[in-house]
């Protein structure tokens, strides 16, 4: 086919070509990074993104929306993998991924939508947390422990044993400096900034070790086919265990509503068709099915590699699969590359992400303008930091039922008191037994010597709890004076 057919087929190919490269650029140190964050050999990491590109790349959902290894569940999968071992982690994103495609063919990705903003990031800043956490302790060349909360506790006993040895301090030089580059890096002249921020900072790490002879730990290298190791048949068996399944329902849960959100905020970026979110969520389903059998990382898509994608000039869905290639390529014919990789530039990496998912401002933001949804997002991080990944999110998602309910449950007493006579009381809105107490406070507050007129035809809503407790103190106030007319509720 000639460069001018070419063209004509694919009239946009220059402008996916240039951002596939860039996209790819991004994504390598990524992949690497999470993989080893997640405490797996770092190939697997390129596998994921390579299945991301190509496989997922490939369907239809977002056009512009790029799927990889991600951050955000770089803390439960390492809580997987110390759980339940290695080939299970094929069993638990297999099953994700046929959990997904179901959920998708089922017209379910839109509901995940209703999910509380306040939940998910309260979700991500968890993430966020434990993730820097975890990462200061490879930082310092030191072991990290096993819980969020003593990674957290540990960090000033971890810094206080640093400062006597010469490895932890270079090796934290190397984390400090390569944050640093991310941090100044949009501040880098235009020509020099079209190089990828993560790319340039690990680079320089890399550089500055070799050349300096730091003894820092590299990425430990075991080659692409040796990596991909399917799950073996009885590894499938662990899917009785009711860990196991509650780690892939988080699973699940998790990597939807990231890649649904972050589908709705690339939806923003750009003027192309939008996301179709059903179709959306089979595509990540495949894609982690895929994963799954290959005994990978989950995917999800990721807003850092989607928003390159677009601003670099992508206009269809070939560049991201085209990334997707030249990962695939790189993972073939240059495996050795990663062994010059510094360990603490990767955790300076993925501290910077994760710093990214803590949304401070939104957070002060959210707290002068809408208190009860930061307490949502408060509670939830606190939650994941303090118990875990499934069980923060569970919490956050009780909390945000509960104030929705809270607030949905509006009920008025008006109280006509003559002075002699019948007491006219006049319930209107939605009864629940969330404002129960403050009904039968008011109620209770009436005189209790003459008789009560109840109206409830003003309710909308009067749910059995407040019913019961309605008719026992009617009951009681009949005593020693006439029985209570209660008027019923319309409907």
């Amino acid at each position: 086919m000639t460069s001018k057919k070419l063209i004509t087929r694919f009239p946009h190919l220059r402008q996916d070509f240039a951002a596939s490269l860039v996209v790819f650029l991004v994504a390598l140190p990524l992949c690497v990074g999470v993989a080893v964050a997640s405490g797996v050999p770092a190939e697997l990491g390129l596998v994921t993104g390579i299945v991301g590109g190509i496989v997922t790349g490939l369907m239809r959902g977002s056009s512009l929306q790029v799927s990889g290894p991600a951050a955000g569940l770089t803390v439960l999968v390492f809580e997987a993998v110390k759980e339940f071992g290695l080939p299970a982690l094929g069993v638990i994103v297999l099953a994700t991924g046929l959990l997904q495609v179901g959920m998708g063919l089922l017209r379910l990705g839109r509901y995940f939508r209703a999910i509380s903003v306040s939940v998910v990031e309260g979700m991500l800043a968890g993430i966020g947390l434990v993730l820097i956490a975890g990462q200061l302790y490879p930082a310092l060349a030191a072991k990290a422990p096993d819980s969020g909360v003593e990674k957290i506790a540990g960090l000033p006993g971890a810094f206080l044993d640093a400062l006597g040895d010469g490895t932890a301090m270079a090796s934290l030089a190397v984390c400090a400096g390569t944050v640093a580059v991310l941090v100044l890096w949009r501040h880098a002249p235009a020509r020099v900034r079209t190089l990828p921020g993560p790319l340039a900072a690990v680079g320089l790490a890399t550089l500055a070790v070799a050349a300096l002879g730091l003894p820092v730990a590299t990425v430990e290298v075991r080659g692409l086919l040796g990596s991909v190791q399917p799950p073996p048949p009885s590894a499938f068996g662990e899917l009785a265990d009711a860990g196991l399944l509650g780690t892939v329902v988080a699973f699940t849960l998790i990597a939807s509503a990231e890649s649904l959100f972050s589908a709705a905020a690339v939806d923003r970026l750009h003027s192309g068709p939008r996301t179709r979110y059903d179709t959306e969520l089979v595509a990540q389903g495949a894609g982690n099915t895929v994963c799954g059998l290959l005994g990978a990382l989950p995917m999800t898509a990721v807003i850092v590699r989607s928003a390159a994608n677009v601003q670099a000039g992508a206009r269809t869905k070939a560049s991201r699969v085209l990334h997707g290639v030249w990962l695939l390529l790189f993972a073939a014919l240059l495996p050795g590359v990663l062994a010059w990789i510094p360990v603490p530039a990767l955790a300076g990496v993925l501290i910077h992400a994760g710093a990214k998912l803590v949304p401070v401002r939104a957070l002060a933001v959210l707290w002068r303008e809408h208190r009860g949804e930061a307490v949502i997002l408060a509670v939830t991080a606190a939650s994941i930091v303090a118990v875990s990944m499934f069980e923060g999110v569970l919490i956050g998602l009780a909390l945000a039922v509960v104030k929705a309910a809270w607030q949905a449950s509006h009920v008025r007493l008006d109280v006509v008191d003559k002075g002699a006579g019948p007491v006219d009381a006049y319930l209107s809105g939605n009864a629940t037994f969330l404002r129960l107490p403050m009904i039968l406070d008011s109620l209770e507050a009436l005189p209790q010597d003459r008789p009560v007129r109840l109206d409830l035809s003003g309710l909308h809503h009067l749910d059995h709890a407040c019913r019961t407790a309605l008719e026992n103190w009617a009951e009681r106030h009949a005593v020693g004076t006439e029985p209570v007319e209660m008027t019923a509720p319309v409907g």
